[in-house]
């Protein structure tokens, strides 16, 4: 299994909005990156994501996982663009902002950090298991809604 993180600005796409989406999930479409696109060809079901308010609010607020392979983005007619869908897992218990991933030492290499403007980004398997303990998931079972 592989870790992500999903920006999203909240007036555009909420947490509120991508659970409503329930298990169907939905398309993370738009992503006009070449990188971030490269990242979503990489991923596979089952794969989990954080979910990240960018612009507003600045925190992850959720976690959300891979629910179909990499397609054709279906917001444009260009072959070159494609997406994956992903559904809400459940909530981050206490939101984990970006101030207090830059504050964590043990995060300073963090994509988050390092690749702020990208909207798709890897997560190293210690990167999450901290942001995890930050946001209140200690070990916890993830417990779909």
């Amino acid at each position: 299994m592989h870790y992500w993180l999903f920006k999203s600005e909240p007036y555009k796409w909420s947490w509120e909005m991508q659970k409503a989406k329930g298990e169907a999930g939905e398309e993370w479409d738009g992503v006009r990156n070449y990188q971030a696109r490269n990242y979503m060809r990489q991923m596979q079901l089952g794969d989990l994501g954080f979910f990240y308010h960018s612009n507003k609010g600045l925190e992850v607020v959720g976690i959300v996982e891979v629910c179909a392979l990499a397609h054709p983005d279906s917001t444009t007619d260009d072959p070159r663009w494609d997406c994956v869908d992903i559904k809400a897992v459940c909530d981050m218990p206490q939101p984990v902002t970006l101030k207090a991933v830059k504050a964590n030492p043990a995060l300073g290499d963090m994509s988050l950090v390092t690749s702020m403007r990208l909207s798709v980004q890897p997560v190293k398997a210690d990167e999450w298991m901290e942001v995890c303990r930050m946001g209140g998931l200690n070990g916890q079972t993830l417990k779909a809604f």
